[in-house]
């Protein structure tokens, strides 16, 4: 059986620190905590798991902090965890099933990363990101911010599911403009922007705001035509949510449509067709987008995930464009389906109440 390193990079994480390593400590035989300056119970939360805690002088750039990280490893593979992110029980089965019969002629073994949540703690938005990696092929990180891990070699995809979980979402916290003041920073010095970068830094703008600004790096950054296409996909679908924002339907259609360039639509692409049109009345063309939308296969999709675009999303707006144009029966199939997916939502049970009521009277 392989040996594993746990390596991690942190900073004033003592809010969840302990819920991570905790999650993990019985599948890795080692432990690697670089602190970047925590001012917290941090470092004394770590040393409960860990006597390799090391010290790292923030320099504005993740990659150099996470390649220090792999650096301090001894064991056969790397695996690499945020603070914030923890192991379910399922999860620690799996993970505990992949290490006893991992073969080493395996480089890289990619895991699924769900980072958001419905109210019944389901998934709803989720990628895949290399997590364990052989320690003799030296991988590297790459990028200051929103930084990745160059692998290649032998592959594997595993159905071992890293679970991100924030901080105590009672605690008001401001978005951290953190990552944003790093990428304006590299353009002050003149930096040159990745492809990467360009995509990373539109989303960091989209996020705060600075909407035509976003459009302006969204745009450089497809006109490039370089980098990864799951990023061009994605970057039409933020581009859109731009001029959403600014109210310009005609361009937020122009973006989305501008997605097919790159692979069929996405069924976040045909949901969010189907909402233009639904909006404006035009049931029958929305039916045939939000039906797109079901029918497109997400499973090999490498990049963004969000399930609720293929499933009970597109089912719930079919149901309200059917009774729209008469077809009440059509209505209640697709409530019924959005159903089978949210049981407790407070739409379905209240379309659900409405159909009974209406059909009782007839």
């Amino acid at each position: 059986m392989v040996k594993i390193s746990l390596c991690m990079i942190v900073k004033n994480e003592e809010e969840v620190l302990h819920q991570c390593l905790n999650s993990v400590n019985d599948l890795v035989d080692e432990i690697i905590i670089v602190d970047t300056g925590s001012t917290d119970k941090t470092k004394e939360i770590a040393s409960q798991f860990t006597e390799k805690i090391f010290d790292f002088e923030w320099v504005d750039d993740f990659s150099k902090a996470r390649n220090f990280a792999f650096s301090k490893a001894t064991m056969d593979y790397i695996f690499w965890m945020d603070a914030d992110d923890v192991l379910l029980e399922e999860d620690q089965v799996k993970f505990q099933q992949l290490k006893d019969s991992l073969a080493n002629k395996v480089d890289a073994v990619s895991m699924l990363y769900h980072i958001a949540f419905d109210e019944y703690d389901n998934p709803t938005f989720s990628f895949r990101r290399n997590r364990l990696v052989k320690r003799a092929r030296n991988f590297q990180w790459y990028g200051a911010v929103h930084e990745y891990l160059q692998v290649g070699g032998n592959i594997i995809s595993s159905d071992v599911a890293i679970t991100h979980r924030k901080k105590d979402k009672s605690i008001n916290r401001p978005q951290s403009d953190r990552n944003l003041k790093i990428y304006e920073k590299r353009l002050e010095k003149g930096e040159t922007f990745t492809p990467r970068d360009l995509f990373y830094y539109s989303n960091e703008l989209k996020d705060h705001g600075q909407y035509e600004k976003a459009i302006q790096f969204y745009n450089k950054f497809l006109s490039e035509d370089k980098g990864w296409v799951e990023d061009k996909i994605r970057a039409c679908i933020n581009l859109a949510a731009c001029y959403r924002s600014l109210g310009d339907a005609e361009k937020e259609i122009d973006a989305l449509l501008k997605s097919l360039v790159y692979d069929v639509p996405r069924p976040e692409v045909s949901c969010r067709m189907g909402d233009l049109y639904k909006e404006q009345k035009l049931y029958e063309k929305a039916i045939i987008w939000y039906h797109l939308a079901t029918n497109v296969s997400t499973e090999n999709i490498m990049g963004f995930r969000q399930e609720s675009y293929s499933t009970w999303y597109p089912y719930l707006q079919l149901c309200v464009c059917y009774w729209n144009i008469g077809e009440k029966e059509l209505a209640v199939e697709y409530n019924n389906k959005a159903k089978a997916y949210r049981p407790h939502d407070p739409a379905v049970l209240k379309n659900e109440e409405f159909f009974n009521s209406y059909f009782a009277n007839k």
